[in-house]
């Protein structure tokens, strides 16, 4: 194979990118170590330095090599025998590339281990196999599934140390596997090796005949890394405007998620600025079309005035707009958060002043359940609520892991305090118009026996937002053909609509309350609370783009007059 065929081929690989964590000692830089020796891609004279770094600081014995010196870089790491920082290496096999994270494993570095999770594909955690699930095993995990990691790989090492007994590594596999199931995360494996011995690493040498699975190597290269990347969603933060001469005016930055062609219509952020992608240049040419996570130049067909930290997005699916957000955030600063604070809110490339206007609750490592807290001290994890000087336009973590990040940086020490995950309201909170209500004399019975139909809410939304407006209009003539009466709110994307959504789910549930047909049009279907009575959510899209929140799901071409006929008399009498 000539240079040229090989460089093509290796360039072509896929990439998947690998978090370790775990316990203190459970031997995380061991595996790394052992990964790169075995797979020849330590070079002469680093073998050598480590031989010689082993006889110094080593911990396995005369004339052995320690494997976690290849990561262990600092001089405090060699001489505590511990992962202070986290430590970043690459290697490849014939089938994938590889980048692999060496997380520390001590509760005081958990803000470390953060950092190393954020960006990784899958995650392996090390158990000690002598000393079983502990706390900080637990906390990594939990981490792991918050920063939604779809992939974990659970590697019980030391098995050699047991004499490779199956029943030590059956009772770990219970124990671990009843908490992770109580985490969302959709593939868990189990895999016994021996890192110091090269056990079920890359290889197999039957020690272990009890185990038939495939060894740790073979599951990272067979894993599939293109389910965490999000493709629906467009979303470009401009990170500087090019204009090198008076005829060419570009915005260039890196697609945080999704995909967009030449041609396509985009709406600016904040501006709320229409216009269509006129060009995709990139240092090789121009494209037709740009996925995540290119870096490229877009030009507009039309001249709009956008600034570092706009937005381009797709017209018809924008990202949520609030000045009001809930989030789950991992706490890294030895100052806590405490209610009130404020701080500097670092999101898809912005800086926003925001403020800690309510901790909601600290969630117990150990159970997971939720608990009352005044303050969350450092490596807590807990949620909050915050509230920004201006709108933020986000996506939930959990449909777009680039758009729902943040981080909390002290104003006064320019230092990270924490990492947060933005998420939908609680399902149970009680909506705000309930807490407001004013006291009424006619009860809804009175009022349903008078109209012939109790109140109802009815939200539509889609990802053409020009089509949801349409098929509003035709349902809401359906309806008043039945001598239904109704009240439509026509939402429109001038302005802060962030405030404006949610001024229009108050009032479409006061006109509820008031027994009337509520039909709301809005960019999002809305997240109700639990015990809201009388809610319909409709969604004009396929299914794979549909949130979780739609009662039903129209694909575009039956969003018409014949399906709102039909929906009408359904709606007419249901509930």
């Amino acid at each position: 194979m000539d240079i040229d065929s090989y460089l093509n081929e290796h360039e072509n690989k896929s990439l998947l990118r690998v978090l370790t964590c775990g316990s203190v000692d459970d031997g995380k830089s061991t595996l790394i170590g052992r990964l790169l020796y075995d797979s020849k891609l330590i070079f002469d004279d680093q073998l050598a330095e480590l031989r010689k770094a082993s006889e110094k600081n080593g911990t396995t014995g005369a004339g052995n090599i320690d494997y976690a010196l290849l990561l262990d870089g600092l001089k405090a790491e060699r001489e505590q025998g511990i992962t202070i920082d986290v430590a970043y290496r690459y290697f490849t096999t014939p089938r994938r590339k590889f980048i692999i994270a060496d997380c520390p494993g001590h509760e005081q570095y958990t803000r470390n281990m953060t950092t190393g999770a954020s960006t990784a594909d899958a995650a392996i955690i090390l158990i000690d196999a002598r000393h079983g699930v502990l706390t900080q095993t637990k906390r990594h995990a939990f981490i792991a599934s918050l920063l939604k990691i779809r992939h974990l790989i659970v590697a019980v090492n030391k098995m050699d140390l047991l004499n490779y007994s199956e029943e030590k590594f059956r009772k770990i596999e219970e124990e671990f596997g009843s908490f992770t199931q109580q985490l969302n995360i959709p593939d868990v494996r189990f895999v016994p090796i021996s890192a110091i011995e090269g056990e079920n690493v890359t290889q197999t040498t039957g020690k272990m005949p009890w185990y038939q699975e495939d060894h740790l190597l073979s599951i990272l290269e067979t894993l599939d890394s293109s389910d965490s990347r999000n493709l629906r969603d467009f979303r470009f933060p401009v990170q500087t405007v090019i204009r090198p001469n008076l005829d060419f005016r570009g915005f260039a930055g890196s697609i945080t998620s999704g995909a967009i062609r030449r041609g396509d219509p985009v709406v600016t952020l904040p501006s709320f600025q229409n216009s269509r992608i006129k060009r995709i240049v990139t240092p090789d040419g121009d494209l037709e079309e740009a996925f995540s996570p290119q870096a490229v130049v877009l030009e507009l067909e039309d001249e709009i005035d956008i600034s570092s930290g706009d937005m381009i997005v797709k017209k018809g699916n924008l990202p949520h707009i609030e000045d009001r957000l809930e989030a789950r955030v991992i706490w890294m600063s030895e100052k806590p958060l405490l209610p009130g604070s404020k701080y500097m809110i670092r999101h898809a490339g912005r800086n926003i002043q925001g403020r800690i206007a309510e901790l909601q609750y600290d969630i117990d490592v150990n159970t997971l359940e939720s608990r009352h807290a005044t303050q969350l001290p450092l490596n807590h994890v807990g949620r909050i609520v915050l509230e920004t000087s201006s709108p933020l336009f986000y996506d939930y973590y959990r449909d777009n892991r680039s758009g729902g990040a943040f981080i909390l940086i002290d104003p006064l020490n320019n230092v990270t305090a924490g990492a947060g995950m933005l998420r939908p309201p609680h399902r149970d909170k009680a909506p705000e118009k309930e807490q407001e209500q004013l006291p009424t004399f006619v009860s809804s019975d009175e009022r349903a026996e008078t109209f012939g139909h109790g109140g109802k809410q009815i939200y539509i939304a889609g990802e053409d937002s020009e089509l949801a407006r349409s098929f509003a209009k035709q349902l809401e003539r359906e309806l008043h053909r039945l001598k239904a009466h109704t009240y439509g709110l026509d939402f429109k994307a001038e302005g802060v609509w962030g405030r404006s959504a949610k001024e229009i789910v108050n009032a479409s549930g006061l006109l509820a309350e008031a027994g009337l047909m509520s039909i709301a049009v809005l960019p999002r279907l809305p997240v109700l609370p639990r015990n809201t009575k009388g809610a319909y959510c409709i969604w004009l899209g396929n299914v794979v783009s549909a949130p979780e929140t739609a009662d039903r799901i129209l694909p575009p071409a039956k969003a018409n007059e014949n399906t709102a006929f039909l929906l009408a008399r359904t709606l007419y009498v249901e509930f």
